[in-house]
């Protein structure tokens, strides 16, 4: 099996890892992002609500979309920075700056590689965030899709592939800023117990995976949470001035925020994702550095 595929695999078990530990709290954050303004007097409010109006599978809504999506868009995340890693490790090399290890990786390149793996994970999980996001604040009273498969050829019916791409552009900055900044993180927490105990990657254990992981999630989610509003709030915006669109872009949506609520509009739902977090983004990279070790065994 080729070191790619070996990526590949073992970022979809991390994927499928942080779907399964995550999506409660995504739900949350998700409706306290969309919500009207005063619908939710705050995080526990609005699970109280859901458990009570929708029941307790209801925190599993449009899950399998995510577990499907996210599980190849952390594969492809894991996947480019994998191979951007030995890309600039072979340049390190060829100039004479360190071996293949990873360990002689700047800042820079580290930056430059999470950025490229969250633009190449941006193609893919606009869609799936997208339809995931519309099945998770569809009232059950007035259910539009039954379903993933079923919302996707609804939304492509009507408003073709633009349909599907909605909330594209924000996506892409938030993919590119967000796992710029995640995998910097978690890269220099990982070289720096690699330098500092002399050991090799495969050699740190779990445990410290998972704390680097959450300590990035925090450094991913104090980058973009503002971003992540405005993505939510035009991916469940109306299609088009008949279908009850409110915002024509993304500035639009920033502006009409602003005035509506002011700073606030931007933080609302990030209790949830605050908890979630630390969870979500251990169980990821937990995920892949176990099935990495795993298939390279």
């Amino acid at each position: 099996m080729s070191k790619t595929v070996k990526d590949l695999t073992a970022g979809t078990a991390g994927g499928m890892a942080q779907v399964l530990v995550g999506q409660p709290f995504d739900i949350v954050k998700v409706r306290m992002q969309t919500a009207p303004t005063g619908t939710y007097n705050g995080m526990m409010h609005c699970a109280g609500g859901i458990l009570k109006n929708e029941g307790p599978l209801a925190f599993y809504k449009g899950t399998l979309t995510p577990l499907l999506g996210i599980g190849v868009c952390v594969s492809i995340q894991f996947g480019v920075l994998e191979y951007s890693k030995r890309y600039f490790a072979g340049r390190n090399l060829a100039n004479g700056k360190g071996g293949m290890g990873g360990k002689d990786l700047s800042a820079g390149q580290l930056l430059v590689a999470g950025v490229l793996a969250g633009l190449a994970n941006g193609v893919v999980s606009g869609p799936v965030e997208h339809i995931r996001i519309r099945l998770q604040t569809q009232s059950d009273k007035n259910r539009l899709y039954n379903g993933p498969f079923d919302a996707m050829k609804k939304i492509y019916s009507a408003h073709g592939v633009a349909g599907i791409y909605k909330g594209q552009g924000v996506t892409l900055l938030r993919e590119a800023t967000g796992y710029g900044v995640y995998f910097l993180a978690y890269e220099k927490l990982m070289q720096r117990e690699m330098a500092q105990k002399g050991i090799k990657r495969e050699e740190i254990s779990p445990t410290h995976a998972v704390l680097y992981g959450a300590t990035a999630g925090y450094a991913l989610w104090a980058v973009i949470y503002p971003i992540d509003m405005v993505k939510s709030r035009i991916q469940t915006d109306g299609f088009s001035p008949s279908t009850g669109q409110k915002y024509k872009s993304a500035v639009d949506c920033v502006r009409i925020a602003w005035r509506a609520d002011g700073i606030r509009a931007f933080t609302r739902g990030l209790g949830p994702t605050l908890i979630r977090s630390p969870f979500a983004n251990g169980a990821t990279f937990l995920g892949f550095e176990m099935a990495n070790r795993l298939l390279n065994s």
